[in-house]
């Protein structure tokens, strides 16, 4: 198995002394008390009010200050010293913030992860066993009765909508703008299918990239109403067009295109579906690719990052894809995505690395034989 060097530092050896093996033991056993109470610590306000102190605040002066029982803020500071988000000054009883305190309140990142998984992950992962002996998302039984969240994606609650779309966007936005230099300044491109597109964010930064670039985004057709909504009114919006498919539909073929395809894009796309789905989708894109084409994959494939903790997110997010989404899908290790792209008759042409929040692109084409 490859990985970058960050990875393989901290996942090929045991470094952990048999107390710290201990600890962490625990902090997985206590993970959901651990994650609630670093939650209402933020939501609450008190990691702020930390932060912003001068010396130090008291139970009472937090308490005072955030409205709640000198008792409820107590658990809360106390739990929150095991977990190492607060220090406590043991001459004054004045308690302030930690490095780590400061990265949960500030880091945008982390941000974005734990409302997404409290808002849309929390509840469903509960039953994350029964999903993994099924193949089917069971956890997603506690929003509606869809086969895979995408379906239900317009009928979310407002709050968990927010938090998917503020997850993806914060993960996918990072990225655009070296990935725009990458498909056209690096290739001629002025027609585009964007494969699963949402709600149109990266195809108006086509659009506005390029004062001639037309884009066709191929999604379900409750996302492409969505889509048409998010775009109405905006810069470029009439180069931009809609072409509804169900992509799980193996006899849904993509459009054939009115003369040169120059590019086909799927960006966090391939990672909401299948191995043998994943071949089939790229298959159907190479029918109506040319010698020309270029079709860039872009993903966040775990065993590419820089940085462990991103790895950490990214193979937690694959079990969201398990419990929530539809039950058989993942973020993929790149060597994986190379035989799937093998499998469906194409061929990689070179990757790019290290954009915005860990991205790669995969620029792949025809290969001259299946």
């Amino acid at each position: 198995m490859n990985l970058f060097r960050d990875l393989k530092q901290k996942y090929t050896a045991d470094t952990l002394s048999a107390r710290e093996a201990q600890r962490q033991a625990e902090f997985i056993a206590w993970g959901p008390i651990v994650f609630q109470a670093s939650r209402l610590m933020l939501k609450f306000g008190i990691l702020d009010l930390l932060r912003d102190s001068d010396n130090g605040l008291t139970v009472t002066e937090v308490a005072e200050k955030v409205g709640l029982s000198e008792y409820a803020v107590k658990c809360l500071l106390e739990a929150s010293l095991s977990i190492g988000t607060v220090l406590i000054n043991t001459e004054t009883d004045r308690y302030s913030i930690s490095k780590t305190g400061w990265f949960l309140l500030n880091d945008a990142a982390t941000k974005a992860n734990i409302d997404f998984v409290h808002d849309v992950n929390y509840v469903g992962l509960f039953r994350l066993e029964e999903a993994i002996k099924e193949g089917k998302p069971a956890g997603l039984k506690h929003f509606g009765d869809w086969p895979t969240i995408y379906e239900g994606l317009s009928s979310l609650p407002p709050d968990v909508q927010r938090s998917w779309f503020a997850f993806d966007h914060f993960y996918s936005d990072s990225s655009f703008p070296e990935a725009l230099q990458i498909v056209f300044g690096e290739h001629f491109v002025r027609t585009l299918y964007d494969v699963g597109g949402n709600t149109g964010r990266w195809a108006l930064r086509c659009v506005s990239y390029d004062e001639k670039a037309e884009v066709t985004i191929l999604d379900l057709p409750g996302q492409i109403k969505m889509m048409q909504e998010n775009i109405s009114g905006k810069p470029g919006a009439e180069r931009i067009k809609g072409y509804p498919i169900d992509l799980l539909d193996r006899s849904a073929a993509f459009p054939q295109h009115k003369g040169e395809l120059d590019a086909i894009w799927m960006s966090q796309f391939l990672d909401c579906f299948s191995e043998e789905e994943i071949v089939s989708i790229l298959s159907r894109a190479r029918e109506v690719m040319t010698d020309g084409t270029r079709l860039f994959i872009m993903e966040t494939f775990w065993d590419r990052q820089r940085f462990e903790p991103a790895a950490f997110c990214l193979t937690m997010t694959s079990l969201y894809f398990t419990a929530l989404a539809n039950g058989n899908s993942k973020m993929y290790h790149s060597d994986d995505m190379r035989r799937l792209v093998r499998e469906a008759g194409l061929e990689i042409e070179s990757i790019h690395d290290g954009l915005g929040q860990g991205h790669s692109i995969m620029v792949c084409k025809r290969a001259e034989k299946l």
